[in-house]
């Protein structure tokens, strides 16, 4: 299906354009105390929420990791913010995203390796300088019917986003080149 015809099955039918439900943006430390702390400044600094930490899943020794020691922070955007810190972020990238960034669903992700990159942010030795992934999920209006937990119901095949249209999507509304 080209890209056109796409665009043409959301004018006819307006519950089949996809959107933006959230951006998770993720800071891996491997550490818990300063580092953590450090992190979590960040990501408060550039989304304006304030990051929940998440526990190692398991113990690893090789590294110094003890199971249920905090090692990240991680925030959720929705909305105005997540259309907001995506149009900030994707500079750093030169707005290209790689098609083996989308999986089947029609999300995707990619990586920053300097969040000093991001404009409007400067570098504070203090602080120092952190990665992040950010993860976008992207759906159609009545995809929650599949999720909710009271009236669940399934949800057609037809209704499910394909990474074709996803692509479109990204390139329709954040103006992202897919390479």
């Amino acid at each position: 299906m080209s890209e056109d015809d796409i665009r043409k099955k959301w004018e006819e039918n307006p519950m089949l354009k996809p959107r933006i439900e959230k951006v998770v943006v993720n800071i891996s430390v491997g550490k818990s105390g300063e580092p953590l702390e450090k992190a979590s400044k960040v990501l408060k600094e550039l989304t304006g929420q304030t990051p929940c930490k998440r526990k190692a899943k398991k113990t690893i020794r090789d590294f110094g990791i003890r199971r249920g020691e905090p090692i990240a922070c991680i925030t959720t955007l929705r909305k105005e913010r997540a259309m907001e810190f995506l149009k900030k972020v994707l500079h750093v990238v030169d707005n290209k995203i790689s098609k083996n960034c989308f999986d089947e669903n029609g999300n995707f992700a990619f990586g920053i390796k300097e969040h000093i990159e991001i404009p409007g942010i400067k570098y504070d030795p203090e602080i120092g300088i952190f990665g992040m992934d950010i993860c976008v999920s992207l759906n159609r209006p009545g995809w929650r019917v599949k999720d909710r937990q009271r009236a669940k119901a399934k949800i057609g095949s037809k209704h499910a986003l394909t990474p074709e249209e996803a692509m479109v999507f990204v390139k329709d509304t954040l103006g992202v080149e897919i390479v």
